[in-house]
């Protein structure tokens, strides 16, 4: 272990709440038992690798371990590429692994492989690992029902309102066909992804038709942390694009910047996340975006990269950022209905 994470003796009690919210996660989710293999690929380099690492180990007690800085990248390939289809992969990392060309998760579902990947743990301070670690339950019943209905609503309403505390961004659009990340994968390619669950994401059909303004409390800065000003951010959007700004900071100011730098001089508004997860809010909190945008509430992206919806004149080469703010949501409607009001869900 590195000398500078502390021994996992002192966080037995994260470990064993791990190891309950995993072994149900596996069941629930994957539908893993002993008849599959399971390799758990790992490192050792910050506390939440090491608590999750000990927590799979517990719930996965016939998998093979493979610590990723004791074995050199080929011999790791060889091992993942030498299990059959429906195996199980996990991968715990404290920032991203690296395999030459090889890459990972999509390699891994290439060869048909349930995956479970946790990227970039060091991102996260020692004090949001129980945080972390609460995020992992879960409540299928709530999950699904909350995840299928709000897609259901979301692809049949006419239009979407943001209310961020007096502040008012209109999605003047249908929505595009949702996608779902609720840990239902009846029907999908692929089985797994990066862990946190907890999404349903769309963006408008037409997005020039997004206006107004929307008050947001943190956003993803170029670290790919996330930065709560003193003062929440106020964006001005007009036919799609961020127009104006009302109580930046040097950090909003520089994201600003460096999308219209490699932009074309525009700031896009693009893909709508609803997140679920209840282990995250406005004041529970972790550092790394990308685990964070799955809190229980609306989050935009701003720049013109969105892989997921091809629109008329977005080349997907053309760009190069996808940053997520978050919006300090009071009501969300759909039409004429609130679908989510003061931190929860109400659907």
């Amino acid at each position: 272990m590195n000398e500078n994470v502390p021994s996992s003796q002192n966080y037995e009690p994260l470990i064993l709440t791990a190891q309950t919210y995993l072994t149900e996660l596996l069941h629930e989710v994957f539908h893993h038992t002993n008849k599959e293999n399971a390799v758990i690929v790992y490192d050792t380099r910050s506390l939440l690798s090491t608590i999750l690492m000990e927590g799979y180990k517990r719930s996965l007690d016939h998998a093979q371990l493979i610590n990723f800085d004791e074995h050199p990248p080929q011999e790791v390939r060889e091992r993942l590429e030498a299990l059959h289809p429906s195996d199980l992969v996990v991968l715990i990392q404290s920032t991203s692994f690296r395999l030459d060309a090889f890459r990972l998760r999509v390699e891994l579902f290439k060869l048909k492989l349930k995956v479970i990947e946790h990227p970039h743990l060091s991102r996260m301070a020692d004090d949001e690992a129980s945080y972390f670690i609460d995020s992992l339950a879960y409540d299928k019943t709530y999950y699904r029902h909350v995840g299928r209905t709000l897609q259901h609503k979301i692809d049949n309403a006419p239009i979407g309102v943001l209310d961020s505390g007096g502040e008012i961004l209109v999605y003047d659009s249908p929505f595009e066909p949702s996608k779902v990340n609720i840990g239902d994968y009846t029907g999908m390619n692929n089985w797994g992804g990066q862990f946190p669950l907890g999404e349903v994401f769309t963006e408008a059909q037409n997005l020039r038709a997004v206006h107004g303004r929307v008050k947001i409390y943190c956003f993803g800065d170029v670290t790919y942390k996330i930065n709560t000003p003193e003062v929440p951010i106020t964006l001005i959007i007009d036919e799609g694009q961020v127009v104006g700004c009302e109580n930046s900071t040097a950090a909003f100011d520089l994201i600003l910047s460096n999308i219209r730098r490699d932009e074309g001089g525009v700031v896009w508004i693009r893909e709508l996340g609803f997140g679920l997860n209840r282990a995250f809010s406005k004041t529970r909190t972790v550092a790394d975006t990308g685990t964070y945008e799955r809190m229980c509430g609306v989050h935009i992206s701003l720049g013109a990269k969105h892989g997921t919806y091809g629109k008329p004149g977005f080349k997907r080469r053309d760009g190069f950022y996808h940053v997520d703010v978050f919006a300090d949501t009071h009501t969300f409607f759909l039409g004429d209905e609130v679908v989510y009001r003061d931190g929860a869900w109400i659907v």
